[in-house]
């Protein structure tokens, strides 16, 4: 059985290094190491690895190269090898397809354990990120179930109810806005707009 094939996307030279280093020393073959995301981007395609390792603080946006690969190679796993732990770039990471969230500070002979766990189906998150992951989606899900609980509005997506909050705050600041009372008063004296 061949080796894992992965292409390494990080913009410090020295942080490639050791990444690859570790990922050797584990059996990977990395067949590139790349120092910007369009350059990740052409690799992954190119060279259809296995799987990428981006970092994502890079030129031309790691998590542009992020969802480039994962819309261009549904197949390759994509992990993120980052500082950030915050959920400013957590959330968008795994909204964009990152089948793995990894720190830096990581010890980098563990790096290799996590990225075979993606290869065999399962997600890497460093244990301090689950909670925040499954606190993002009971929230989210929980708010959901309790307004549609099995009428119509149980057909509606996570991201539909998303959409549907943010117009409700919408429309709500324009009936403040224009003085009034009602949606049907709002809709009425702009039917004709």
């Amino acid at each position: 059985m061949s080796p894992p094939r992965v292409v390494i996307a990080d913009d410090h030279a020295p942080t490639r290094a050791e990444i690859a280093r570790a990922l050797t020393t584990d059996g990977f073959e990395v067949v590139a190491a790349v120092g910007d995301a369009p350059s990740a981007v052409e690799a992954a395609v190119r060279l259809r690895p296995d799987a990428c390792l981006l970092d994502l603080n890079m030129p031309g946006s790691g998590l542009g190269a992020l969802w480039e690969i994962h819309r261009r190679l549904p197949r390759c796993k994509a992990v993120v090898l980052t500082i950030y732990t915050d959920d400013r770039h957590l959330f968008p990471a795994l909204r964009a397809g990152a089948d793995g969230y990894l720190v830096k500070e990581m010890d980098p002979g563990r790096l290799g354990h996590a990225l075979r766990r993606v290869l065999d189906g399962e997600a890497a998150l460093p244990r301090a990120l689950v909670g925040r992951v499954v606190e993002e989606f009971r929230d989210r899900q929980a708010h959901r179930r309790a307004l549609a609980d099995d009428g119509p509005a149980a057909q509606l997506t996570s991201r539909e109810w998303q959409v549907l909050d943010p117009v409700r705050t919408h429309v709500h600041a324009i009936l403040r806005k224009l003085h009034f009372s009602t949606r049907e008063e709002l809709f009425e004296a702009f039917k004709n707009a």
